[in-house]
């Protein structure tokens, strides 16, 4: 197993380095034209041209990107070119709210996956019908739709929640519990659709097993039967749907914020391109893809302890 997860993190670090090198070349591109917007519009040649050889455009690229990775490997992710923030310190007061929201969304995707996913494969009349059209509305609405519904409905109209900002937990647990719940609802509706499919089917195959009629005609509670076996043995192909919905999670946030006014980094992100601030953008892809691996060593890891077959020593 630790061999395994060695190698997992490895290909973990391969991938973050290909996608950053990536991201650091189609960022050079614009380079030209975040110098005139950090300069503005009345900007002389030669103070756009003086602009660029401070921050350092004028070099190679492969210098610059030499110079950015030295950096970045030591956790220096250089200042924002618009803010003149350091960009660690900045995305560490973001991050928080993305994962905030997005772990509130996977938690709340999860547990309803679940239910409805079992519930449809056991109640296999009305019931499986409702489940499995509720997945396919669910599947079809988009994350951004659903947000601007749930934030004229709920927000606006009802007044249950607000409708707009962030409140940190330290400030106030419950401030932050209705700041994130509009956001992780219309994030989980996708998730919940595709994971609880996957666990219905997952389900349904597993109660046609020999083993679990043997289990029923010991006289073990059904009960006992669905959520100890059944679900431990139907658990694995809906984590891997989870682990790939997670990567649309993370997505998601960057329109989800943008709606609900949260100062995330999918905000930072959106805000950061559009300007071409690149040394803001590349810490926003560091850290993004450090925690989609992340996530997905974590979902390698219980994936392995539901099914001990797949284990590797």
């Amino acid at each position: 197993m630790l061999t395994f997860l060695l190698r997992r993190v490895a290909a973990g670090l391969v991938l973050l380095y290909v996608l950053a090198t990536a991201a650091f070349a189609m960022m050079s591109l614009t380079g030209t034209d975040a110098v005139r917007n950090i300069s503005g519009n009345t900007a002389t040649p030669a103070q756009v041209a003086a602009k660029t050889h401070e921050l350092g455009l004028d070099r190679p690229w492969i210098s610059q990107y030499g110079s950015w990775l030295g950096h970045a490997v030591r956790g220096d992710f250089g200042v924002s070119w618009f803010s003149g923030d350091p960009v660690a310190a900045s995305l560490a007061l973001k991050v928080p709210v993305t994962l905030s929201v997005v772990v509130a969304g996977l938690i709340l995707a999860t547990a309803l996956s679940i239910v409805l996913g079992v519930a449809a494969a056991v109640r296999r009349g009305w019931l499986d019908r409702v489940v499995q059209v509720l997945a396919i509305l669910g599947y079809a609405v988009p994350s951004f739709l659903a947000a601007l519904a749930l934030s004229v409905i709920v927000a606006v109209k009802l007044r249950w929640l607000p409708a707009t900002g962030y409140v940190p937990f330290a400030v106030s647990p419950s401030g932050w519990f209705q700041s994130i719940t509009l956001p992780a609802v219309s994030l989980s509706i996708g998730v919940i659709a595709a994971t609880a499919q996957q666990v219905r089917g997952s389900a349904i195959d597993v109660l046609r097993q020999d083993f679990v009629r043997t289990l029923r005609s010991r006289g073990i509670s059904e009960r006992r039967v669905l959520f100890r076996h059944v679900l431990r043995n139907a658990a694995p192909p809906a984590l891997t749907v989870l682990s790939l919905q997670f990567i649309g999670l993370v997505g998601g946030a960057v329109i989800t914020e943008k709606v609900f006014g949260l100062p995330g980094v999918g905000s930072a992100a959106v805000t950061a391109s559009t300007n071409g601030d690149t040394p803001l953008v590349m810490g926003v892809v560091v850290y993004l893809v450090f925690i989609v691996v992340a996530v997905n060593l974590l979902v390698d890891v219980a994936y392995g302890w539901l099914n001990p077959k797949v284990r590797v020593r």
